[in-house]
């Protein structure tokens, strides 16, 4: 997905929101803000909405000289999240289908998005989603798929929603990659989130090598780009991954919120709804 003019607004609000987290005075975010500015527009766009974000919060790291402002925040929703497992867990095996709910779920903690929103109401969404049906939903695909898949590549997002992925991986029954940021990038899953989780209990736990809030290809690792070309199945958690990833010609199932009007155009939509979207069916409905 390329980048459009309605995603302008959405880079400064988040670069704002970055800065008041760091208590930057107004005089010196005004210098920042119009840095940041100017640096949107020298990125072509024809980049992806994450590309850009990319340098946009890697600029903020070096005129402010701190790479992970949303630390603490991050370690709070692992652990808010983590307190819900066994009840999380209890409802996905009392399920008529558990798979159903654990995918339910996986959609539903892809909230947890401090790029999307600044703050979240996980248990109101919890109560508010669970009854909530998929807009997209290639939910039969993705189990057929399933049956014969032999290399699972499964791409994270953010942290706290990593524990939802671990219940959706529980459920899989299959070996699994699952990939994560290569640095701090907003409040996204890195290495350490993940094994604070227990993700490496269910998962063969990688970094995708990629600083920016997706797996930005021309900037993950060798490594990542080697398990994603062998891959004959591929899950993407979240709308930074599906704006990435989206023209990919792979066999990618995106689960995820939708969070803003460009991709709610694209994808014939409304901005909350949630996603289990495959290329093919996408492909259809552009046709």
């Amino acid at each position: 997905m390329k980048t459009n003019t309605h995603c302008i607004p959405c880079f400064l609000r988040q670069a704002n929101e970055t800065l008041d987290r760091l208590e930057i005075d107004e005089s010196r975010k005004r210098r920042i803000l119009e840095k940041v500015s100017h640096k949107i527009f020298e990125i072509p766009f024809e980049k992806s909405p994450p590309h850009v974000a990319r340098e946009v919060y890697k600029l903020i790291a070096a005129l402010t000289g701190i790479k992970d402002p949303y630390k603490n925040e991050k370690a709070h929703a692992n652990k808010l999240v983590l307190k819900l497992y066994p009840e999380l867990k209890k409802r996905v095996q009392q399920a008529k289908d558990p798979f159903f709910e654990a995918v339910r779920l996986a959609a539903i903690g892809n909230i947890i998005d401090l790029g999307a929103k600044s703050t979240f109401n996980l248990d109101e969404e919890l109560r508010n989603d669970l009854n909530t049906e998929f807009t997209i939903f290639d939910f039969e695909l993705l189990r057929k798929k399933l049956e014969t898949a032999k290399n699972i590549l499964y791409i994270g997002d953010n942290t706290g929603e990593i524990v939802f992925d671990k219940i959706l991986i529980e459920e899989i029954k299959k070996p699994v990659a699952f990939a994560v940021r290569g640095a701090p990038i907003i409040n996204d899953a890195t290495l350490e989130d993940a094994l604070a989780c227990g993700l490496d209990e269910v998962a063969e736990v990688i970094s995708s090598g990629s600083d920016g809030p997706a797996a930005i290809l021309d900037s993950c690792s060798e490594e990542f780009l080697k398990l994603y070309h062998k891959a004959d199945l591929i899950i993407s958690k979240g709308q930074g991954n599906f704006e990435e990833l989206s023209e990919e010609d792979k066999p990618i199932f995106f689960i995820f919120k939708v969070k803003c009007q460009a991709v709610a155009k694209q994808l014939n939509c409304d901005v909350g709804d949630m996603m289990l979207s495959h290329k093919s069916h996408r492909k259809k409905s552009e046709a």
